[in-house]
């Protein structure tokens, strides 16, 4: 089957080199680089581009804070970065930094092109200033009291209790994080980017990209609020590029870093005769833009970034592509449980290829949070890569190579069985296409587990003691080891150094997606080597340990159980929209509800089965506590929970929200 070729650019965000990296960062990058070797294994022409977000006032910071230049710090955690990714087997084209003359010269352009247009505008405004430490500080560099909730030591952009947005000055007793004192407000003068000019042409950019139904949801609720102009300068003392014809102004961190993305691109078509920078970026380019983002960030890429590009004018990207967050074991990373796990940790224990699979197991399109699950981690990578697919060739490889002298047969003895396996690659193709890599891993499994099924009812165990059956062994074996290449090429993205190992032992060279629809016969193998081994509990308990922080000594519970206000306040109420409701196999009294909260869906069981036919809840809007930690129930997890009041049985009562409610809306 030919394909015709795309032209294809993908970023992943850049990561702050403020320190080292760990399992949540991994999502977004093992998520990318899946994406990209998927489309290269398809014959496109797909580049991989990413670079350290190395500039602002954190980086100053920490700098300063270990006695270093900013620059000494993030080229040594670039290193480490760098050894990080390589590590994990996430191939990209080009490893950069926003810290390059490649960056300042692109953001220089780009800032002058929009004051041409009339798109900057200089204002004076109001800001925090720390007297002592001679400098203006960002918002969650003064801390204090929420206004709201009343919880001390909250940041001055958001409480992190209550979610309540605040500014330096909303808060009680603030105090400068560097110093601890109270800051003083002061004028100055700072570049802003009209950006409240350009909702009719990101209302354009929304419809033509291919963006998740969330992040539309997203864009629709600011686009509601109205659009902000944007302030793209820092005061001096300021780890960045200086803005031009002044003194004292930089470039804001977040206009610099994603023009790291074309500055990383830059640095690559420089060095490679191949690839031609405007080709990629002038408006018109036929080129595929894609960005790869955590949900958080989805505000700057999705409004700031392709209004800038539009304006100074480069095209812009052909989507974005947000996912969610990482839990671990259900909860917040944490590291006094030691589920807070860096990157190294990891590779220190555990087989990279591992991980590479579980989080394929788990991702799909949406900006749906994620769990790493460790115990479902040591049963899944067990039961799938060892017990299901590695146990393929294992079973097959020996009586090939001892009976056989390693010969394949010339043909299938069940070519009808082998045509489902081929005629998979399309839909395995579109879920990879479409990031439902949990959908691609589901069915790949299914046809393991029919691979082994025809192991074990033929038997070749059995059959090669026979000497009527003995000369058949080699083509059961045949047919085996061709489903289990098939699988292999449909897995190489997720598990390139397995995909090696199996190329070596069926000696081939490169592989290409449409290799998995036409078997291999009639050749010779080489020695079979275990491409897996099973992961030990221990071992997981071993980087959990080796995670794992002291943390203070808690007060204990006092005797009564009242709570607080403080307690009561933490509890956070959001609207929620009914999008399934089903009854849950072998339980009288619950359902379950799929709810979608806004920014993402969650499952949630719900004990009204006696009140309410799962029919009539479609749609129906409901409040649910958004911050209630995961319980894991023997029918599945529960994310969450909807309030009902009643005294029970059909007498229960869904509390309601007024109309025009929105998901995802906080109830106060």
């Amino acid at each position: 089957m030919s394909y015709k070729q795309r032209t294809i650019l993908v970023s992943s965000a850049l990561p702050y080199v403020n320190g080292p990296m760990h399992m949540g960062h991994l999502v977004e990058y093992l998520q990318s680089d899946i994406w990209v070797r998927f489309q290269k294994l398809r014959g496109h022409k797909c580049t991989y581009v990413c670079a350290s977000d190395s500039h602002g006032t954190p980086i100053m910071l920490k700098a300063r804070e270990l006695g270093v230049t900013p620059e000494q710090l993030t080229e040594e955690i670039s290193a480490q970065f760098i050894r990080d990714f390589s590590d994990f087997n996430v191939e990209f084209d080009n490893y950069h930094t926003t810290h390059s003359i490649e960056n300042e010269e692109l953001v220089v352009e780009i800032y002058k092109r929009l004051r041409a247009t009339g798109d900057i505008y200089t204002k004076t405004i109001e800001q925090s200033f720390d007297e002592k430490e001679g400098m203006f500080l960002p918002d969650r560099f003064v801390r204090g009291t929420c206004p709201r909730c009343k919880s001390e030591d909250q940041p001055g952009d958001a409480c992190e209790i209550c979610g309540t947005t605040n500014t330096p000055e909303t808060l009680i007793n603030p105090v400068s994080v560097l110093s601890g004192t109270t800051p003083v407000r002061r004028e100055s003068e700072h570049y802003f980017f009209k950006l409240s000019e350009y909702e009719k042409r990101l209302r354009q950019w929304m419809n033509d990209a291919t963006l998740d139904k969330h992040v539309i949801a997203k864009l629709d609720e600011w686009f509601d609020a109205g659009l902000q102009d944007w302030d793209i300068s820092r005061d001096a003392p300021y780890f960045g590029f200086r803005i031009p014809d002044t003194d004292d102004k930089y470039f804001y961190v977040w206009l610099d870093a994603p023009v790291g993305y074309l500055a990383s691109f830059k640095n690559l078509c420089d060095r490679r005769d191949d690839l031609n920078f405007d080709d990629y970026w002038k408006p018109g380019s036929d080129a595929e833009v894609y960005h790869f983002i955590g949900k958080d960030i989805m505000y700057f890429h999705t409004l700031f970034w392709p209004a800038v590009l539009r304006g100074a004018g480069f095209r812009t990207p052909t989507s974005v592509y947000a996912h969610g967050f990482l839990t671990v074991n259900g909860q917040k990373m944490s590291k006094s449980r030691g589920t807070f796990i860096k990157a190294r940790s990891y590779l220190d224990n555990l087989n990279p290829e591992f991980l590479r699979y579980y989080y394929a197991a788990k991702l799909g399109r949406t900006i749906e949070d994620i769990d790493l699950n460790l115990d479902d981690f040591v049963a899944r990578v067990n039961a799938d890569l060892v017990g299901k697919l590695i146990n393929i060739a294992s079973r097959c490889a020996g009586f090939i190579s001892k009976q056989f002298d390693g010969q394949l047969a010339a043909s299938l003895p069940d070519p009808a069985l082998f045509a489902e396996f081929a005629d998979a690659s399309d839909i395995i193709a579109d879920h990879y296409e479409r990031r439902e890599y949990s959908k691609a891993m589901r069915l790949i499994m299914s046809l393991a587990d029919k691979a082994n099924r025809y192991i074990d009812e033929l038997k070749p165990w059995i059959m090669s003691k026979d000497e009527n059956t003995v000369a058949d062994v080699q083509l059961v074996c045949t047919q085996g080891v061709n489903m289990f290449r098939s699988l292999m090429i449909y897995l190489s993205p997720v598990l390139p150094v397995v995909a090696d190992g199996a190329r070596a032992f069926l000696n081939e060279g490169g592989w290409r997606w449409q290799d998995a629809s036409t078997p291999l016969l009639s050749t010779t193998l080489s020695q079979f080597k275990p491409l897996l081994t099973r992961v030990e509990p221990e071992q997981v308990q071993r980087l959990i340990e080796q995670s794992q922080e002291s943390s203070p000594v808690t007060a204990t519970k006092s005797d009564d159980d009242t709570i607080s206000i403080d307690d009561f306040m933490k509890v956070d109420l959001r609207i929620a929209r009914i999008e399934k409701a089903e009854t849950v196999d072998g339980a009288d009294k619950l359902l379950s509800l799929t709810l979608d909260v806004g920014d993402s869906q969650r499952t949630v069981f719900a004990g009204i089965k006696a009140a309410y036919d799962p029919a009539s809840l479609v749609g129906r809007h409901v409040i649910v506590v958004a911050n209630l930690a995961p319980r894991k129930m023997k029918f599945g997890v529960s994310e969450g929970m909807v309030l009902a009041a009643g005294p029970g049985g059909s007498e229960i009562f869904l509390l309601s929200p007024d109309d025009g409610a929105k998901p995802g809306m906080r109830v106060k």
